[in-house]
């Protein structure tokens, strides 16, 4: 087999393909066995019918074309691998010959959108500054408010709503004369938003016992979208009551004694937040660096595909101005995408079994779901290769990030072990989670991969 690429664009290669007759035979004795067994003739056995007679039953152009098609893509594959290109998204394929013969040649023409070619540039001593480290009294009483919150307790008051309060409603959804949906006895935090739009607003000023309506657009259901006359009856107000911050709450709320050790405590834990978040704006800061600093284009084709599920996901395809915003911030992950690949490709990053499970464990933690039945879901969608490659540039980036130069505002320089969060407790152990098996080494996922198998078009 012999084939040629061409580049159309930085992001855009044209491969031409040329195939003995040889190299397809296999797939063509395949392709007379398979419509063999398929049709009955009379005086010929299934499976026994001689290829002459299937071309006079069939015609020989409906051989060779199940016999391209299934020949199409391992000969797609190898024009690929022979000609080191990188493609992603959906190749064009475009049959220009077969061969009906002994000597001549199956053509074909393949169009598709590739990683582009690209020079990182020097990554040593890379120089961002972040903001300094700075624990204020509103940092610690903020903190200390929000643990006073999951202490507190709700008491009757005979008051109007206010926001902030916990009401007891029975509500109704109606659209003309049918009934969509009633509750009773729903318990709802006022301001909170998580309801029906428009509920807040007719829940202040209530009182126990008063009815109001109010329209708003169904968030589910069969009429999702559509406006429905709703119905709130308050039964019940109730308000937070706070704990007094003293010695007994500290005992309450903590393994501490007093609240000044409490206090102490909290300010800690909010000093290694502080410095955490410094880690991250450090490595945002990379990240932008990198973007800066690297020119490649990326494939206007993959970025519209993206672009166009998202809207019709979204339903938005006619949001002119949302679809702009759309197009750049995913040009902009693509670009961020391709620059982390070449740094794992680069630093010959690869990803062991731990650091692979750790990641999955975080993302089960933050999906709230058991990490064995994560990795499960994971393995059964074929997610695994995507998330490999998403722990490897994480990897990558922190690398670089080890390499920078970083200090804070105020000229001073920031160690890096200290911007690791505390690490997890209790975490189940490598050899806990077994839905998924990775091996001890996991190689990092090659975006060339995603490319999809080619659909011949004659």
């Amino acid at each position: 087999m012999k084939s040629a690429a061409e580049n159309l664009t930085p992001t855009r290669v044209k491969l031409t393909v040329e195939v003995p007759y040889e190299e397809l035979k296999p797939s063509i004795d395949a392709a007379y066995k398979s419509i063999g067994s398929q049709i009955a003739i009379p005086g010929f056995r299934k499976g026994h019918v001689p290829s002459r007679i299937i071309d006079q039953r069939m015609g020989k152009g409906a051989v060779l074309q199940e016999a391209v098609n299934e020949a199409m893509p391992g000969l797609y594959a190898k024009a690929i691998e022979e000609s080191a290109v990188r493609p992603i998204g959906q190749p064009e394929v475009e049959i220009t010959e077969v061969p009906t013969e002994e000597g001549q040649t199956l053509n074909f023409t393949a169009e598709m959108d590739v990683i582009p070619d690209f020079t990182l540039p020097d990554l040593d001593g890379i120089a961002v500054t972040v903001d300094d480290v700075e624990v204020t009294d509103e940092d610690i009483n903020t903190q200390l408010d929000a643990l006073r919150t999951r202490f507190g307790t709700l008491v009757p008051v005979e008051r109007a709503v206010g926001e902030g309060d916990f009401v007891s409603i029975d509500l109704s959804a109606t659209i003309g004369e049918e009934q969509i949906d009633e509750v009773t006895g729903v318990s709802y935090e006022v301001g909170s938003g998580n309801m029906l739009p428009g509920m807040d607003e007719a829940l202040l000023g209530m009182t126990a016992g008063e009815t109001k309506t109010f329209t708003a657009a169904l968030a589910g259901g069969d009429r999702q979208g559509e406006d429905a006359e709703c119905t709130v009856t308050v039964q019940s107000v109730k308000e937070r009551e706070l704990p007094e911050l003293d010695d007994d709450f500290a005992q309450l709320a903590s393994e501490f004694d007093s609240l000044d050790e409490l206090k102490a405590n909290v300010s800690e834990v909010a000093l290694r937040g502080k410095k955490f978040e410094q880690g991250i704006q450090a490595r945002d800061k990379i990240l932008e660096h990198l973007l800066e600093n690297v020119e490649l284009e990326v494939p206007e084709g993959v970025v519209e595909a993206e672009v166009h599920a998202h809207l019709e996901g979204e339903g938005r395809l006619e949001d002119d101005e949302h679809r702009a915003e759309v197009q750049e911030s995913t040009r902009r992950a693509m670009k961020a995408q391709f620059i982390l690949d070449k740094l794992v490709e680069q630093d010959d990053v690869e990803v062991s079994q731990e650091e692979f499970v750790e990641y999955l464990i975080m993302q089960a933690q933050q999906y709230r779901m058991d990490p064995n039945q994560f990795a499960q879901a994971i393995d059964a969608n074929n997610q695994v290769p995507a998330m490999v490659g998403e722990v490897a540039r994480r990897k990558a980036l922190a690398g670089v990030l080890d390499r920078a130069k970083i200090t804070d505002a105020s000229g001073n320089e920031v160690d890096l072990d200290e911007l690791a969060p505390d690490e997890v407790e209790d975490v189940e152990t490598v050899e806990d989670i077994d839905a998924v098996e990775t091996g001890e080494e996991i190689e990092s996922a090659d975006a060339g991969e995603a490319a999809e198998e080619p659909a011949a078009k004659a």
